[in-house]
């Protein structure tokens, strides 16, 4: 009996360890399963995370570049050139020729424009709300037609602001004085090769002021200019 007993218990506590044995083996596969997908996860976190740096320094580099240049394009419109490229004033449209004594010159100036520079004709323009004048510093009729007269007459081939208006006003009001006729004739050899130049000159507004004052100095000397008008009509100087 004691034997049967004793082989009856045997085989059931070789089963209850072979279970209790293969209980912790499984235990001990799910928490190494559990570490796996733990450490997984924290990688997945990790990259999540590096992800949304580098698209965080990303869009700060490139609001800072924006930034940058919007400063300096803003700068470069704000100063004074360029607003005045962009708004030109009304006296840029009234006088398109009008010369800047501010900004530097491309070329050397003209004969006539060295003249007025200096003071070599005794007249200035004055800029008036309807129409511009000439102020002299000496009544006319006392000024010296010789170089004067001729002075004025190169002036007539300039195109640029005020050396246009000074000369052809200039002329106009010289050879309206009291003895203009006596002091112009001993002039003519030398004025008509002056205006014939004016005449033949590519701009149409050189020629206008060069016709009309030929026209205002054969008013004042008369016959007197057709002596000369065998120079104007030939193509030689």
């Amino acid at each position: 009996m004691l034997a049967q007993r004793a082989l009856g218990k045997s085989p059931t506590w070789g089963g209850g360890w072979c279970a209790d044995r293969g209980g912790r083996e499984a235990r001990s596969k799910r928490e190494a399963m559990q570490k796996s997908e733990c450490h997984r996860s924290v990688q997945l976190r990790n990259r999540v995370t590096d992800n949304c740096d580098q698209r965080t320094s990303s869009s700060a580099q490139i609001k800072h570049r924006t930034a940058v240049q919007q400063r300096k394009s803003s700068s470069s419109t704000s100063s004074p050139e360029s607003a005045r490229k962009l708004h030109p004033r009304p006296s840029d449209k009234l006088n398109p020729k009008t010369i800047n004594p501010f900004g530097e010159q491309s070329r050397a100036p003209s004969a006539f424009a060295a003249i007025y520079s200096k003071g070599g004709v005794p007249c200035r323009l004055v800029h008036g709300s309807v129409k511009h004048r000439l102020q002299w510093e000496c009544p006319p009729e006392k000024l010296p037609f010789d170089p004067l007269l001729i002075t004025l007459a190169e002036g007539l081939r300039e195109t640029k602001h005020p050396y246009t208006f000074v000369s052809k006003e200039g002329f106009r009001e010289l050879l309206l004085v009291t003895g203009a006729l006596e002091k112009a004739v001993p002039l003519l050899p030398r004025l008509i090769p002056v205006l014939k130049a004016a005449l033949v000159h590519f701009d149409d507004e050189v020629f206008e002021r060069g016709l009309n004052a030929l026209v205002q100095l054969s008013v004042v000397v008369g016959p007197s200019l057709n002596d000369h008008l065998k120079h104007l009509l030939t193509s030689g100087q």
